[in-house]
């Protein structure tokens, strides 16, 4: 996940805690998945140990009258406290919470918003009327409380969902309060229904995008990366219908310099054929500063999609900028060069990964070729196998005499050697061979 789903996660447990979020800074290289999973815990932990007064807050809510106690607990309750007990006693009392809601002055409601259980959420939006979330999420995104909103966006059900795309007119509060949200799944529902609604809100969106902040652009980034494929091909196509060249290069560049060149390669790779030649046709694609950072922003990563995005790109740029694409792969760390067979695996582009390096220099070929002799007997057979289909293309001759044969029968004899004598022994290093031991002479005549 982006780093402003981890930001949004480090807020939101600070907010738990009680803390400022500085003091929990260190934490942010647990990742929001870790974050998360951990928020959740506290908030558990915090709001469990205050449950029995919830309780009791809950009993007397049928026997007060709305229209005598909410006055009361505008003017003299905190808006935390109300927040904090505004889950327990909405499930126990949808009803009442929902003519609450009603009640209450959206900006009293604002000012709660944060310091509701991040668990009852989904409860809360499920049973309040649409029209009053919707007016709490106006004020909120007027209030550029992003962090606040993501959780709502994150849990919005369908018909709340619908209702955003009609009266939530704040692009720009859409797209920093979804790239805050934790749940892809929900930022995925509501972008395919901003997408195939009435109001056909991509267009505005991403107009509002193209000419925003480098900050906006990184949000939308990070939100397009984390939708469905369907979702990120219709949402590039448009993109690309009305950016300009310019930009569509701008873009590109605020990515790396807003650090979300993964993000933009994730994007990327769910592009259709067609967004894909224009994106690689654009001038700023083509720069070496451009290239680079494109390619050392993958360097230690694992996800496939990112590097689905680099070797779809790749393959279609010009002569050139391919070479220097190939080189510059070439030139990262070993071991992430040893990785990329498992890399093209994985995103099932063994075929663009080839090309790539068949158009690249002879010195960069033998480079890869060198890295990936040395890889493990059972990866190289796999590797053997790729090479071979592409055995009448006579580019990539340099990287198949780097790279020794071997036979799958090879492999499962040399697994055998290790089992019977172990993978430190000298005869085994040396790919010693058994053979029956012969027999004497001598005790043969005598015997």
């Amino acid at each position: 996940m982006s780093e402003l789903v981890t930001r949004a996660q480090i807020i939101l447990l600070a907010r738990t805690l009680h803390v400022s979020p500085h003091r929990l800074a260190h934490l942010e290289r647990l990742g929001a998945e870790h974050l998360h999973d951990l928020q959740q815990r506290m908030a558990a932990v915090i709001f469990d140990e205050h449950a029995e007064t919830f309780r009791r807050i809950s009993k007397l809510v049928p026997f007060i009258p709305l229209s005598i106690s909410m006055p009361l607990v505008q003017r003299i309750v905190p808006p935390m406290m109300t927040g904090r007990a505004a889950g327990a006693v909405g499930i126990d009392h949808p009803r009442k919470a929902s003519e609450t809601l009603t009640l209450l002055r959206t900006s009293y409601v604002a000012d709660c918003a944060p310091y509701l259980d991040t668990r009852t959420i989904g409860t809360v939006a499920e049973i309040a009327p649409t029209e009053s979330v919707i007016e709490v999420v106006n004020e909120v995104l007027r209030r550029r409380d992003y962090v606040t909103a993501g959780p709502f966006l994150g849990a919005a059900t369908p018909e709340l969902i619908a209702a955003v795309e009609r009266g939530v007119p704040d692009d720009e509060g859409m797209i920093f309060s979804a790239a805050f949200a934790y749940s892809a799944a929900s930022i995925s529902a509501i972008m395919r229904q901003l997408l195939t609604g009435p109001a056909q809100r991509v267009p505005r969106m991403v107009h509002t995008v193209l000419i925003g902040s480098p900050e906006l652009q990184s949000a939308a980034l990070s939100v397009f990366a984390r939708c469905d494929t369907d979702v990120v091909g219709a949402v590039g196509d448009i993109l690309f219908s009305i950016g300009s060249t310019a930009s569509i290069g701008t873009l590109v560049s605020n990515a790396g310099r807003m650090g979300v060149t993964a993000e933009l390669l994730t994007f990327t790779g769910q592009l259709s054929p067609l967004s894909l030649d224009r994106m690689a046709a654009n001038p700023v694609v083509a720069e070496t500063d451009t290239l680079t950072g494109l390619v050392g922003a993958l360097d230690g990563r694992t996800r496939p999609d990112s590097w689905r995005g680099l070797l779809e790109l790749g393959v279609r740029l010009d002569g050139g900028s391919k070479r220097m694409l190939a080189r510059l792969l070439s030139q990262l760390p070993e071991p992430t060069v040893g990785q990329l067979p498992q890399r093209a695996t994985e995103a099932g582009l063994w075929p663009k990964l080839l090309d790539l390096i068949a158009d690249a220099d002879a010195d960069v070929q033998a480079r890869i070729g060198a890295i990936w002799a040395a890889l493990p007997a059972e990866r190289r057979t796999a590797l053997q196998r790729h090479l071979d289909e592409t055995a009448t293309d006579p580019r990539l001759n340099i990287l198949r005499g780097a790279i020794p044969t071997i036979s799958v029968e090879e492999v499962f004899f040399r697994r055998r050697q290790m089992r019977r004598h172990g993978p430190g022994s000298a005869d085994f290093e040396r790919g010693w061979v058994p053979t029956r031991p012969r027999s004497n002479p001598s005790s043969e005549r005598r015997g």
